[in-house]
């Protein structure tokens, strides 16, 4: 039991560190992030504090919200991911400030397209950890459950509603954003079974053998 807690938890912070990577490339393109990264970056540009410490004051409120339309205590386990979120962005910012600094537009979208893919990956291995989502994705998931539909609707329109607050305060929204919203969801849908597929059954050769030799 106890390495099966330690291999969750290896997953749980790789993935975080993953997903910090992907939004820290997809902020540094300079095209526009994710309706809610360009919602951290807005507050971070127009109140102050960095982008990190906006990630946890958000979680911390959406946390409350997800309690109320799940019905149950607040998770705040949620807080410990977010935290380690915020403090990777941070992070990530600011050793690629001064290695990507992307200026002609093939590699900015260069940029732009690794972050997302990179943050498609990253949430969904620190998700397969079913350790301590994040309350947006935990809202994501909640949303899933409510409505019947899949991720792509959920994560999508989640991303709408950010986008709308994103606007309010004027945070990077551009080509990103609206690539962000239509793709960031099926990329994460594109992840999640695949990620879960190599980690249930990393070695399906060994497998497929183990199941020959048991049937002679």
């Amino acid at each position: 039991m106890l390495n099966v807690s330690k291999t969750k938890f290896i997953l749980y912070v790789l993935g975080i560190i993953i997903l910090a990577l992907g939004c820290s490339l997809t902020i540094q393109s300079d095209l526009g992030t994710s309706p809610f990264d360009a919602l951290l970056v807005g507050l971070s540009i127009q109140v102050g504090l960095t982008v990190g410490s906006w990630e946890f004051i958000i979680a911390f409120i959406m946390i409350f919200c997800n309690s109320l339309l799940k019905r149950q205590k607040p998770e705040f386990f949620g807080l410990l991911t977010a935290f380690i979120t915020g403090l990777g962005i941070d992070i990530w910012l600011f050793l690629l400030q001064n290695l990507v600094q992307p200026e002609q537009i093939l590699i900015k979208l260069v940029c732009l397209g690794g972050g997302l893919v990179v943050i498609g990956l990253g949430t969904a291995i620190y998700l397969h950890a079913n350790f301590a989502p994040l309350p947006v994705d935990r809202l994501m998931l909640i949303i899933q459950d409510l409505t019947g539909m899949n991720i792509v609707f959920s994560k999508t329109l989640i991303y709408l509603v950010f986008l709308i607050m994103a606007i309010t305060f004027n945070g990077p929204i551009g080509i990103g954003t609206l690539l962000t919203v239509c793709l960031g969801g099926p990329i994460l849908n594109y992840f999640i079974p695949l990620i879960g597929s190599l980690l249930d059954n990393p070695n399906p050769t060994a497998n497929r053998d183990t199941d020959k030799n048991h049937s002679i």
